[in-house]
């Protein structure tokens, strides 16, 4: 949903970002929020997958307050402050084993950029000053800032700024249900994967510094997980070639997929990981990139990047709270535990006429719709069949995340399913429920 269209309410003084109806939110608590008419809403995506912990954690603004009580900004250019230092402790506890080294940032297109930077810089240490492309995939999504939109594959959000993005390089994505490649899963090799092989030797390995994948591909492909066996050759070839491999974790991190980090269901470790959303849980703008030990150590001097809000002692309080508050309620546990209940319900929906495909890992889940099962034929873009779904949840008191573009960045309709991750079996049936009415109250007049 690219805000085609959109325009400011009037006497609004905020510019658009999504076009349609637009719900004005007062109040959130556990899986659920209200709006400004007392409406009763069950949050089946947390947002765009980032409110793992649930609405109105008081713990969380408890935190808030007792740091602004204490010191609210310090310049993390010059000054530490203990929270900026806890957080960093205890995230580098939450990632694999040997990453222990954090830079944090207010987002996710800030860090994703900001580990491209520092795999440029990783290289330049090491005498590689030739290095400076990333490697990405179509129908991908790592940020909306021009750096990170260079990187991302979505059509749709690059079209625009053609002009003024970097000409990195782009790989077909791995998407069995539509495989660019016209291949079938049984036989194909893993072809998507040995693409990058094949682009990094069109480029010249001498000039490639990164590999940037999502574990999961979010929003713009609707929740596909890559197939077993991707990135086991992804890392081997970015380890023939001298390249780095950043795992774009954004929306797969923090329990999300039932693991800490999504690249964990792969047994693949990267180089880097670029993070945000579930680190604050929403509840304040916080991403990180955390590097492997071999990176950092590359560094002989500090890393040359950061801005005015990097390493914000409040944000940083609100992601040692999160983190804790993760811990003590045992949630990436339960999006273990949980996500094969989401998605056994979710399959009933493949009943329907217009649903294609289901997919998902943990608590992160996604629907593709198609006009014809046999063919996999697209809606239209006209019907705008993905907002027909959303508009249809919102009357039925359901919020779903929509995105459009997901054959070829402008055919195709997706919603994303990912509750928080404190939701209940039967908060997950109300959703699959309110689901399965919304998608056929959207069917009528548009098969």
């Amino acid at each position: 949903m690219d805000g085609v269209g959109a325009v400011s309410p009037p006497g609004h003084h905020i510019f658009a970002r999504g076009a349609g109806r637009m719900l004005t939110l007062v109040r959130g608590e556990g899986v659920y929020v209200w709006d400004d008419e007392g409406k009763r809403y069950i949050d089946g995506s947390s947002g765009p997958a980032c409110v793992n912990i649930g609405h109105g954690v008081g713990e969380i603004a408890e935190a808030v307050a007792r740091q602004m009580e204490k010191i609210s900004y310090a310049q993390s250019l010059i000054y530490n402050v203990e929270p900026v230092v806890e957080c960093a402790r205890k995230l580098a506890r939450f990632c694999p084993p040997g990453f222990d080294h954090v830079f944090f940032t207010s987002g996710g297109s800030e860090a994703t950029e900001a580990a491209a930077k520092m795999a440029r810089q990783y290289h330049m240490e090491r005498g590689d000053v030739s290095r400076y492309k990333v490697v990405a995939r179509w129908q991908s999504y790592h940020g909306n800032t021009l750096g990170a939109l260079s990187m991302s594959g979505n059509i749709a959000r690059r079209s625009r700024y053609v002009p003024m993005l970097i000409d990195f390089p782009h790989i077909p994505p791995a998407y069995c249900y539509r495989c660019w490649l016209g291949k079938t899963r049984d036989s194909c090799d893993l072809d998507c994967a040995w693409a990058l092989d094949r682009e990094i030797r069109a480029a010249g390995p001498e000039h490639v510094s990164a590999f940037i994948a999502e574990p999961v591909v979010g929003a713009t492909l609707g929740t596909v997980p890559a197939p077993e066996g991707y990135f086991q050759v992804v890392r081997e070839i970015c380890d023939e070639r001298g390249v780095l491999f950043i795992a774009d974790e954004v929306m797969t991190g923090f329990g999300r997929t039932g693991r800490n980090f999504g690249i964990e269901h792969w047994g693949v470790k990267p180089d880097i990981i670029a993070t945000a959303k579930g680190i604050s849980s929403g509840y304040y703008p916080l991403g990180a990139v955390i590097a492997s030990d071999e990176v950092h150590d590359a560094f002989r001097g500090a890393f040359a990047h950061g801005h005015t809000y990097t390493g914000h002692p409040v944000a940083c309080a609100v992601g040692s709270a999160v983190l804790d508050y993760m811990e003590k309620h045992r949630l990436v546990q339960r999006a273990d535990e949980l996500g094969p209940y989401l998605l056994k319900g979710l399959e009933e929906l493949r009943g329907r006429p217009s649903v294609g495909d289901v997919r998902g890992l943990g608590l992160f889940a996604g629907v593709e719709f198609v006009r014809d099962k046999a063919s996999k034929e697209p809606f239209p873009p006209e019907v705008g069949f993905s907002r027909r779904v959303l508009e249809r949840c919102f009357d039925n008191g359901l919020l779903v995340y929509p995105g459009t573009g997901t054959v070829d960045g402008v055919r195709g309709d997706h919603i994303q399913v990912a509750p928080p991750l404190v939701a209940t079996r039967p908060q997950i049936d109300e959703i699959v429920a309110l689901l399965d009415r919304s998608i056929a109250e959207a069917e009528e007049g548009a098969l």
